[in-house]
């Protein structure tokens, strides 16, 4: 379903990562008028990092707090099995203030498989997943979202599909020339993944710098430091 006033909610969570296109879909929900009651993440336990992304909760936090909306953060072990994440976020769902809510919204592009793995996971437990995002081009996206002032670096990458190189690169014009053909402008296949700390949604910057560059589980991770911390470049 495309986000829009005949199918959206007025009110809603939203799964966020941290990256640019769950601010772009923050945008666009708030474009329409939808009330973005909660951000909703999975936080990875061990390394308290954000799942996949491997941002730490400390900028994740303090992202949320620069967007002005509370944060719920679901805890899942490393290598979390199928079935606990299912009862994590389940209970979650199932808490205040998500237990208020009827949707949750996604910012997927244009996987399918994806889509119909979250409509029929909130299906189980009574609610709605919603789109905002589903079918835009993904290059059109990706220049709107430099055009209009967000500022995001690139924290996590599939070496297998883009060089390490790009690894703590600036999301930006630069970057998006340099990508090859076969790399999607928006990492929706997975080859990349992006943390926003500036843009029009933000009423303050979220000072970071980047640190150390490794390789862990096949995935190259550039890691973010609160600015203050460290002297590297933001």
């Amino acid at each position: 379903m495309h986000a829009n006033r005949k199918t959206t909610p007025s009110a809603l969570a939203l799964a966020w990562s941290g990256g640019k296109d769950s601010a772009l879909a923050l945008r666009a929900l708030r474009r329409e008028g939808v009330d973005v009651r909660a951000l909703l993440t999975t936080v990875t336990e061990e390394y308290e990092r954000v799942s996949m992304h491997g941002v730490r909760r400390e900028l994740l936090a303090s992202q949320a707090d620069a967007l002005g909306i509370p944060l719920v953060e679901v805890p899942i072990p490393p290598e979390c099995p199928n079935e606990v994440y299912g009862e994590r976020m389940a209970a979650a769902l199932a808490s205040p203030p998500l237990d208020r809510l009827d949707a949750v919204a996604f910012g997927d592009l244009f996987l399918e498989d994806v889509r119909a793995y979250r409509e029929e996971r909130l299906g189980t437990v009574g609610k709605r997943a919603v789109f905002p995002l589903w079918r835009r081009g993904t290059a059109a996206l990706a220049r709107d979202f430099v055009a209009d002032g967000f500022r995001a670096r690139v924290v996590c990458l599939d070496p297998r599909r883009l060089d390490r190189s790009f690894a703590g690169r600036a999301y930006d014009a630069a970057f998006l020339a340099d990508l090859p053909p076969d790399v999607d402008p928006c990492g929706e296949n997975g080859e990349f993944h992006t943390f926003v700390h500036a843009g029009p949604l933000f009423t303050r910057l979220v000072a970071c710098a980047t640190g150390e560059v490794v390789e862990r589980d096949g995935f190259v991770f550039c890691d973010l430091l609160p600015a203050q911390r460290t002297s590297g470049r933001d």
